[in-house]
């Protein structure tokens, strides 16, 4: 019988398995149950059995999965790994947002969507500065390089909360994908992200997906947390404006 207290799976949630190995996201998975259907999986967990997790939680136990896997480099490189990674059928899969990137891993997704990541939420202008970087303000940078993406073939970007308004005032983000990391719900502990937001900010921004890791796997009820992220992403603060309509206009 269904808890009718219980806050049901929602796939705009997006919660992030930065856990070591395969058996403790599966642990994870199941402390979380039916609350989060849509789960990341990233690079740190590749050699612990990352593959072999995001193919038993999709096959065996219905989930959705994104693998965060930020490819980069040649063409050739890009196009020869994305096939390989799209025999698994996962649903999304990160590249870098270069077009030269984004245009290979498109010729070689089939059912993957291929998100491309804009600026990393961990940096800020300081770091740009210091790889060398175009200058610039953050957020305009970001916008510039999803506008690219999109043209070079990207169904969607990886972007902070703070510049998913931006990019989805783009007239090439029609139809596109907005998935933004960085994000902490109201009194979570920044961790190593410098671009945040709230999921409901974020969500009223322009997001389609929120990732959250640390403030629901840290929690001593994981469950609960991602519930409550949930019942955020529902509440009245989360509705994006309408921008069909114009002050005065019903």
């Amino acid at each position: 019988m269904t808890d009718p207290t219980e806050t049901p799976a929602d796939d705009r949630l997006i919660v992030a398995l930065d856990v070591p190995n395969a058996l403790a996201g599966l642990e994870l998975a199941r402390r979380l149950g039916d609350a989060v259907s849509f789960y990341k999986i990233g690079l740190g967990m590749l050699t612990g059995g990352g593959l072999a997790l995001a193919s038993e939680l999709k096959a065996e136990h219905g989930k959705r999965i994104f693998l965060d896997m930020k490819l980069f480099d040649i063409g050739a490189t890009v196009e020869a790994a994305v096939r390989g990674l799209a025999q698994f059928e996962l649903d999304f899969l990160t590249v870098h947002g270069d077009p030269h990137v984004v245009a290979a891993a498109a010729q070689a997704k089939g059912t993957t969507k291929i998100l491309a990541v804009t600026i990393l939420t961990s940096l800020d202008r300081d770091d740009l500065d210091a790889a060398l970087i175009a200058p610039g303000e953050v957020a305009d940078l970001v916008a510039e390089r999803a506008g690219r993406a999109f043209a070079a073939g990207a169904d969607g970007v990886i972007a902070s909360p703070q510049e998913a308004a931006t990019i989805r005032a783009l007239p090439e983000a029609a139809g596109k994908l907005i998935v933004t990391p960085g994000v902490r719900p109201m009194g979570a502990a920044f961790g190593d992200q410098k671009r945040v937001a709230t999921p409901a900010d974020a969500m009223r921004a322009g997001a389609d997906h929120v990732v959250v890791g640390r403030p629901v796997w840290q929690a001593a009820d994981p469950a609960a947390a991602a519930r409550a992220i949930l019942s955020e992403l529902r509440s009245p603060r989360a509705r994006r404006p309408d921008v069909r309509s114009t002050p005065g206009e019903p």
